[in-house]
């Protein structure tokens, strides 16, 4: 028999800190045991341990059968030294012989000493894959370390994460000790530890600053409907309000652009467009080609393309810097988009009154346009916020020469 307050204060200490149950320590304390009489005996089949969790009083037992002639000293124990243990045993009774650990080798008990702490190596694993398996497809905070060739170590607070070279932004370099966030991308299992791999390219990092930063998306009343992103310059998403009180691109600007201000300063400046979902292909991939402005849209649902005309001085904000605009417009609507200048497509028979031709769901034609650099203007009184581009640079309008045939067809 043995009581160890010191021991109890040691599973106590190992509970708090690596958040290892008591039970489980317990469990790994009696297959130590077991191992150690194994060691010293030879074999275990007979030994029996008994624990209390609430003091780690523990009692170590072989039980051996009572006969006239013991031939086997582990598992066997003659008549007359089982009656003086207790007259009441006969031959073929069971006795619980107790076992003193202290007898034990010291071979046995660097082998005991082993199994504890390989099982809590185990358990500490198995703790932090649990912990951080749960933040697979979220955004976790990391604090950088060092460059291990092209890679970067993430330190994550108990566990170190790999950005590969791959999902790192093209030109952010990181300083050792500077915080940033990071998506995680996979989390798995191995015999050193849980491996992380994290991105800072991956869309989803967007989706999940604009969940941290706006409370209405993070409630499910403002909908990231769609997403479209080239990490470094420039993200598009298309956004929707499940309550008609509550403007879907004001709520995930925010007074001032505080709100996205934040988002585009943890990107580095990456610039990025808020524009209203919209259940209308024609209408979605007219707002999706936001900053500039459209003309006419038709949309060919079940072929997934769209003719789109601009106005002449609005050609080059369409298609955007080698093709950027367009580009992004495509991928966040699904729509193959060609786009067209009003003079190219009055020349080529594109651009014709259809004001008796087309259907509301397959045609848009804007009622008038303005002749500015395209840009929505950016009010931040409430109530009063428009779909705008976000970020530290504007688009950079491209020269346009007229029959030049700069006339873009992008698609996802």
């Amino acid at each position: 028999m043995s009581t160890n307050n010191e021991l109890l204060e040691a599973l106590n200490i190992l509970e708090q800190e690596k958040n290892i149950s008591k039970e489980t320590l317990l469990e790994a304390i009696e297959n130590s045991l077991v191992t150690a009489c194994k060691n010293h005996f030879g074999k275990s089949e007979n030994v029996k341990v008994n624990i209390d969790p609430e003091t780690c009083e523990y009692h170590v037992f072989q039980e051996k059968t009572v006969v006239e002639k013991v031939e086997d000293p582990v598992e066997e124990i003659s008549v007359v030294n089982a009656k003086m243990i207790d007259s009441k045993y006969e031959i073929g009774d069971i006795v619980n012989v107790e076992v003193q650990s202290k007898e034990f080798g010291r071979i046995a008990t660097m082998n005991a000493k082993n199994v504890i702490l390989q099982k809590i190596r185990e358990e500490e694993r198995k703790v932090l894959f649990d912990q951080y398996y749960s933040k697979e497809k979220d955004v976790v905070t990391g604090v950088v370390q060092r460059y291990i060739g092209r890679n970067v170590s993430i330190n994550l607070g108990k566990v170190d994460a790999i950005l590969t070279e791959n999902e790192m932004v093209r030109g952010e370099v990181f300083k050792p000790t500077e915080r940033i966030k990071l998506y995680v991308l996979e989390v798995k299992s191995t015999s050193k530890g849980p491996k992380i791999l994290v991105s800072r390219t991956h869309p989803e990092l967007v989706k999940r600053l604009f969940e941290s930063e706006v409370t209405e998306v993070k409630e499910g009343i403002v909908e990231i409907k769609a997403i479209a992103r080239e990490a470094g310059s420039r993200t598009k998403i298309a956004v929707w309000s499940n309550d008609p009180d509550v403007d879907p691109v004001g709520a995930c600007v925010g007074m001032n652009g505080a709100r996205v201000n934040a988002i585009v300063n943890e990107l580095r400046g990456e610039k990025i467009d808020i524009i209203t979902w919209n259940e209308n292909p024609a209408m979605m991939i007219e707002n999706a080609l936001s900053p500039a402005k459209v003309i006419s849209v038709i949309a060919d649902a079940e072929e997934k393309s769209a003719k789109v005309v601009v106005p002449d001085y609005q050609l080059s904000l369409a298609i955007g810097k080698e093709g950027q605009n367009a580009r992004l417009a495509a991928r966040l609507t699904g729509f193959k988009i060609d786009i067209k200048s009003e003079t190219q497509a009055r020349e080529s028979g594109d651009f014709l009154d259809y004001e008796n031709e087309y259907e509301d769901d397959e045609y848009y034609e804007d009622d008038e346009y303005y002749e500015n650099d395209g840009y929505a203007e950016e009010s931040y009184e409430e109530g009063a916020y428009e779909e705008g581009s976000y970020g530290e640079e504007p688009y950079e309008e491209e020269p346009y020469e007229e029959g030049t045939g700069r006339e873009r067809s992008c698609e996802e």
